[in-house]
């Protein structure tokens, strides 16, 4: 089975924790705070590794974390760097936020890296929060949780020529004709039940990488056949090839057809130069009967057409010269970047009564508040105290009377549950 889709869970490092500490050494009256930051979280890396060609290790493993930054130490000691993870996938793997859609990055080159989760921000230690009025503070800050979210991968082929056409017109026969590639070939519809690559060599210098993509029907745009999951790989290739099968009992109906699929799925794919070969050029009823009418419909239509034998080797180095011809006359294939997200304002928040199994509550969202709730060391007054600052220069605080907070009420924000007071 050809795997060309997969659904992880990744999460970043979370960051490490700040420390509360003070100097007690002998004959240091006085020593002060001495409690290190904690170290910032690994990054989740996705990076493309030209050696794979589906991304069937995703179903093996489907959750990945980074290793979370070490906690702070005293003498000021800043605690290590988690470790990034790196996940590996093949080019042409187009990487989606799963719940939300948005494209994260289209990776397509070697060199090609996504951060697909930034490490939380390790936390600061008490001697960062001395100040003229506050000596001896005992403030410090857990480390930020790493983001974890659903991925959606999608694997799409990279070839120089897309060989299409309905089953049994012998895709699989010119694959194994032109290059090296072995696929299953036999004379019964849906033989080739994924995408196959082939390498042809036309000299010492120069290659083709061809792919017989499988299962176009009438209504594969819709998901008949097998089409609707193998469309997407021809929006890869830069060149078509589509072959005809000479045998057929109506050549240029199906080719009407699978042209109409391609419009149906992509207006760009059906402006794809696109050369049109008769093939089985060995049977009577092709060489006579239908070659003379695919070359007027071809030239009719604006297409260029040819004719092999994929079963004798006829015409098949003679095409494969003209592909890279036509390959060398076109511009180079544009290089996709991985795409980097419009900068949110962190600070905007809101406020939504609900209720939930312990009664109703205020839920106050946001992502710079509810990092900072899950930073806080909710334990010590002092840190507390800062937070209602905080939730006051936000203005959270004035939004929360203004929309009716009581005393005792309980607010939700993140995973905290706090008790509203006066």
């Amino acid at each position: 089975m050809f795997y060309d889709r997969a659904k992880i869970r990744v999460k970043a490092g979370d960051g490490g924790d700040g420390m509360i500490g003070f100097r007690r050494e002998k004959y240091v009256p006085l020593g002060g705070p001495d409690g290190g930051d904690g170290g910032r979280g690994g990054d989740i890396v996705v990076s493309v590794n030209p050696k794979l060609n589906s991304l069937i290790h995703f179903h093996r493993r489907s959750r990945f974390h980074a290793s979370s930054g070490e906690h702070g130490g005293t003498s000021n000691k800043t605690g290590a760097a988690g470790e990034s993870l790196t996940i590996e996938v093949p080019p042409g793997t187009v990487v989606r936020d799963a719940e939300t859609g948005d494209l994260l990055g289209d990776l397509t080159e070697p060199q090609h890296q996504l951060i697909a989760g930034r490490g939380g921000r390790g936390g600061r230690g008490n001697a960062r929060f001395v100040s003229s009025t506050n000596r001896a503070p005992r403030i410090a800050e857990r480390g930020e949780p790493g983001p974890e979210r659903w991925l959606e991968l999608e694997l799409k082929l990279i070839a120089d020529v897309g060989i299409i056409g309905m089953p049994n017109a012998g895709k699989s026969t010119l694959l194994s004709a032109a290059s090296a590639a072995r696929p299953k070939i036999a004379d019964y519809p849906f033989t080739t039940l994924q995408p196959n690559l082939g390498v042809a060599s036309l000299d010492d210098y120069s290659t083709l990488v061809l792919a017989d993509l499988p299962g176009l029907i009438e209504g594969a745009h819709a998901g008949a056949g097998l089409g609707h999951d193998f469309l997407r790989h021809i929006e890869r290739t830069r060149v078509l090839v589509h072959l005809l099968d000479g045998a057929a009992e109506d050549p240029l109906d199906n080719w009407a057809k699978i042209n109409q699929e391609l419009a149906l799925y992509s207006v760009t794919l059906a402006q794809r130069p696109q050369i049109v070969v008769l093939n089985k050029m060995d049977l009577e009823e092709a060489s006579v009967l239908w070659w003379p009418e695919v070359q007027a419909a071809a030239e009719k239509h604006g297409f260029e057409a040819m004719a092999i034998s994929a079963v004798t080797g006829e015409g098949v180095r003679r095409l494969l010269y003209r592909l890279r011809q036509l390959l060398d006359e076109l511009p180079e294939r544009a290089k996709a970047e991985p795409v980097v997200p419009a900068d949110r304002d962190e600070a905007i928040f809101s406020i939504e009564r609900e209720v939930n199994g312990e009664g109703p509550a205020w839920r106050v969202s946001g992502i710079k508040i509810e990092r900072v709730a899950a930073m806080t060391y909710w334990e010590f007054t002092e840190a507390a105290a800062r937070f209602q600052r905080i939730l006051e220069g936000m203005g959270i605080a004035a939004a929360l009377t203004e929309a009716g907070v009581q005393p005792g009420d309980r607010v939700l924000i993140g995973d905290e549950v706090l008790e509203w007071s006066d």
